[in-house]
């Protein structure tokens, strides 16, 4: 567990699925008021040496906090969520959100509260009020950009990523090109890019901790990358 910022974690583990032997993505911890927050959190596997001293620290975070959100930006990001809901649920209040299909990978027990899906580029405000979820894309994707207000900060989780020393939009395969991204795609993200944005902070990729909303701007301007 690495402190980035005021009230800003994160870790890295290796990917669970794709290029696992090289590929490590990013999960987030945010202290915003009286929540712990986790973004998108992967756990080392059982096994790996950083896993222990990883819900050491967690378990520290747990004893500090009034409650836990745990925070799902896109379906297949899911991971360690049910873990960690187990693990704590019990003791603390805790709330699992995400797009309704997170709910086809919680299989056990797990409830899910649904992040309402609103209109294209608008927000809904979920873990009482921590956090706004917006809803991006056209067609609208299962993917919610999380802002913080009160951290000034948003996590991605796929659409963009840390690239080429700021954000970029990342194109995986897709067979849309760089003037869809930047005339369709880009205006999805205009009303999360006006507010106050300090830290972009990215699953893939490196981070922006500073002047956020800058390096959003530019992104929205910029050619998708195919790899980060």
């Amino acid at each position: 567990m690495e402190q980035i910022a005021p009230h800003i974690y994160r870790w890295t583990a290796p990917h669970p699925e794709w290029r696992s032997s090289i590929e490590e993505v990013v999960s987030y911890a945010l202290v915003a008021g009286e929540a712990l927050a986790f973004v998108d959190p992967l756990l080392p596997a059982e096994g790996d040496a950083r896993r222990a001293p990883l819900l050491a620290d967690i378990d520290q975070m747990i004893d500090e906090a009034q409650r836990l959100e745990l925070l799902i930006t896109i379906p297949y990001h899911t991971r360690s969520v049910e873990t960690l809901y187990e693990r704590y649920s019990r003791t603390l209040p805790t709330l699992i959100w995400g797009h309704p299909g997170v709910k086809k990978r919680l299989t056990r027990l797990a409830p899910l509260e649904v992040i309402p899906q609103s209109a294209t580029g608008e927000a809904a405000q979920i873990a009482d009020g921590a956090v706004l979820a917006y809803t991006i894309g056209k067609p609208r994707r299962s993917e919610y950009p999380l802002y913080f207000p009160g951290l000034r900060a948003v996590v991605f989780g796929d659409a963009v990523v840390g690239a080429q020393g700021g954000l970029r939009f990342w194109n995986q395969g897709s067979s849309t090109g760089a003037d869809w991204y930047r005339d369709v795609f880009a205006a999805t993200l205009r009303p999360l890019a006006a507010q106050d944005i300090e830290h972009a902070l990215t699953t893939h990729g490196p981070a922006v901790l500073a002047d956020g909303r800058r390096a959003l701007e530019e992104c929205l301007a910029a050619p998708p990358v195919d790899q980060y």
